[in-house]
């Protein structure tokens, strides 16, 4: 990593829970391209005045995890296709003080339905209502996926998202089982309240075929490791972060890595 000097270029993260996955994954590449720029993860205690110091501060990209993948439309002054569709956020772009937003966890969770070869007449169990909930409920009805049931206690926003992609809602998990289940709640995420906590029933888990957990930290969260001790096919939230942070580091810089730049870049991370 070069030394810091006034001519490096900015880019960082917003979280309720930072982590230093992206942070390295991003300054690994960086380095290993020659690029004079730093990646740096925050914890906003105020997410407008932090908004503004990227416009205000030329920082060039800033990456939005839960739970402001939301609340940062109202802070943006442009929204690209990616992240209107879906309204939820991930990515913003400064471009000379005008910020435009972007939703890179959609093509992460496209790419890994189909590099896993889920069959879109699977059904399906979605725990989750929130941001990354709507990029992935959108993914899965636009690769096909039409026996899809949202679960999310707070009904509102679980009947609008089901509403809004076809699909089903229910309040509570209960002894629902499906193909394939997906956590994209906080349970499970080290350092909350829940991290040593199932997002699904055991027998959920025993049911189901594939077994998918976006939370990225730990790599390997109780959901994943139970899934792979009863033999099913796992994909895991460090897959997705690999994925959505490659496409906004394309976007930060308008370079794209090889392939076995981002195998190292994923080596370096799982090493630390």
């Amino acid at each position: 990593m070069p030394i810091l000097n006034k001519d490096m270029t900015l880019c960082i993260s917003l979280s309720a829970r930072p982590s230093n996955n992206g942070t390295r994954f991003h300054n690994y590449l960086y380095d290993q391209l020659g690029l004079n720029w730093i990646y740096k993860a925050f914890a906003p205690t105020d997410l407008a005045q932090a908004i503004a110091g990227v416009r205000g501060l030329g920082i060039r990209g800033c990456a939005v995890s839960m739970p402001y993948k939301e609340d940062v439309i109202a802070l943006v002054d442009a929204m690209d296709p990616s992240a209107k569709a879906i309204d939820s956020v991930n990515t913003i772009v400064n471009d000379g003080g005008r910020l435009t937003a972007y939703n890179t966890d959609y093509t992460a969770i496209e790419q890994l339905l189909e590099r896993n070869a889920v069959p879109s007449e699977s059904s399906v169990l979605l725990r989750g209502a929130g941001g990354m909930a709507k990029a992935t409920a959108a993914a899965l009805r636009d690769a096909g996926f039409k026996n899809v049931t949202i679960i999310a206690r707070n009904e509102a926003a679980g009947r609008a998202l089901a509403d809004l992609y076809g699909f089903q809602w229910r309040g509570e998990l209960g002894d629902a089982t499906a193909d394939m289940i997906i956590n994209v709640t906080p349970i499970g995420m080290a350092g909350g309240a829940e991290a040593g906590s199932l997002s699904f029933p055991i027998e959920a888990v025993q049911a189901a075929k594939v077994v998918f957990d976006v939370v990225a930290l730990p790599p390997e969260t109780p959901l994943i490791k139970a899934g792979r001790e009863a033999g099913k096919q796992v994909i895991t939230g460090a897959e997705v972060a690999t994925i959505q942070a490659l496409e906004q580091f394309v976007l930060y810089t308008g370079i794209r890595p090889t392939d076995q730049q981002v195998r190292d870049a994923e080596a370096f991370v799982r090493a630390q």
